[in-house]
């Protein structure tokens, strides 16, 4: 008989982290339609430092990661990590695949997506099947023109890490102590310097093509956040405030509101304030909010609504935002003009991410997760 436990009980949730990851997604959503508006130029978007959200997500997921699984190793081997990991995070990433592939021919476009009107459905069909796997897509094969390692699903490339971030926490860091942790976090953070204040763009934004020059930007994006909110779980140096869901809800605004800093002659402004942002302000903010409390029934209703659609906005909102742009851009509309639309796009997005979390992802998670029970109790009395 197996000597591995066959279940192991979950731990309480930080509701008030839950809620904070869905206000930054729906804030992902607000600045990609304010995006379309950009032309093509990070110096003119409104909502600046929207894009900052996936870095707060790494954060956010090393936090939740090391809280969850830390003290666990001895109950769990390797491969049952990663069977919850996908579990949690891939019945989604399906479903943005699919609806990135129904959406597709919808957001043809003479200006954005010139090759989309005639691409072969196979293609489309294959892409698709490859997207499943979140495995990326070479530039040879891309169906859209961006270089995207996932063009039917932009926002896809950030799971792509977020899973090299899980595999290097099973697999090596869970094993390292504070303080050898904290030295490569100290390392990563150099790294994230590095790009943002000495590097050529003064920013974080990239990491979803497949090149060298992009793939440096998604494992520098990646690889302080998450592994500092790694560390941050383990030291348990939490701050009590009152309101902090509501205080951290504000300064998450705040951040990605904050224009771009400085112009082409002085890019590292802007590098030195999102460095700051990354290394210091998330991490208080996770802080604060793991070391709040709700008392009032109707904020925890709130970080409950907002913490449950968080992932399924995220994964699935792009198809909808590349067929924004193409109208956008076709029709030569401006911000004045398009905003209701924008507005319609956002609510479509709650829309189709809460009838996907209760009719697709919370189903198949629960019968994922039943499978998966009982395979092990099988095991267990072989």
């Amino acid at each position: 008989m197996s000597s591995i436990p066959i279940d192991i009980k979950p731990k309480k949730h930080y509701e008030i982290l839950d809620g904070l990851r869905g206000v930054a997604a729906v804030l992902v959503v607000i600045f990609h339609i304010f995006e379309a508006f950009n032309e093509g130029s990070r110096f003119k978007q409104l909502m600046n430092h929207g894009y900052l959200a996936v870095d707060f997500f790494f954060l956010l997921s090393g936090f939740v990661v090391a809280y969850a699984y830390d003290d666990r190793w001895g109950k769990l081997t390797q491969w049952e990590f990663y069977k919850r990991r996908l579990i949690r995070l891939q019945p989604m990433v399906i479903m943005g695949m699919i609806l990135g592939a129904i959406f597709y021919y919808f957001q043809a476009s003479d200006v954005m997506f010139p090759q989309i009107a005639g691409m072969e459905v196979w293609k489309v069909i294959l892409t698709m099947v490859i997207g499943f796997t979140l495995l990326p897509i070479p530039p040879s094969l891309e169906i859209r023109g961006w270089g995207e390692m996932h063009p039917l699903d932009g926002p896809a490339w950030s799971l792509f890490f977020e899973y090299i971030g899980n595999i290097l926490y099973a697999l090596f860091f869970r094993k390292f102590s504070n303080t050898v942790l904290s030295i490569f976090v100290l390392i990563f953070a150099g790294m994230l310097i590095n790009l943002t204040v000495f590097g050529p763009k003064g920013d974080v934004i990239g990491g979803w093509s497949l090149n060298l020059e992009q793939m440096n930007i998604g494992f520098t994006r990646l690889l302080y956040p998450f592994f500092a909110g790694v560390l941050l779980s383990r030291l348990g140096k939490l701050i009590h405030i009152k309101g902090a869901f509501w205080v951290c809800s504000l300064l998450i605004i705040i951040i990605f509101s904050i224009p771009r800093l400085g112009d082409e002659n002085s890019l590292w402004m802007n590098g030195l304030y999102e460095s700051f942002c990354i290394i210091v302000l998330f991490p208080i903010i996770v802080a604060i909010g793991a070391g709040g409390q709700i008392t009032n029934p109707v904020s925890l209703k709130v970080c409950k609504a907002l913490g449950d659609i968080s992932y399924p906005i995220y994964i699935i909102h792009y198809p909808l935002i590349y067929w924004y742009m193409a109208w956008v851009a076709d029709n030569k509309v401006t911000l004045r003009e398009g905003y209701p639309l924008g507005i319609g796009v956002l609510f479509a997005s709650i829309v189709i991410a809460i009838l996907c979390l209760k009719f697709y992802d919370e189903p198949v998670r629960n019968w994922l997760t039943n499978k998966y029970q009982k395979l092990k109790v099988a095991v267990a009395n072989n």
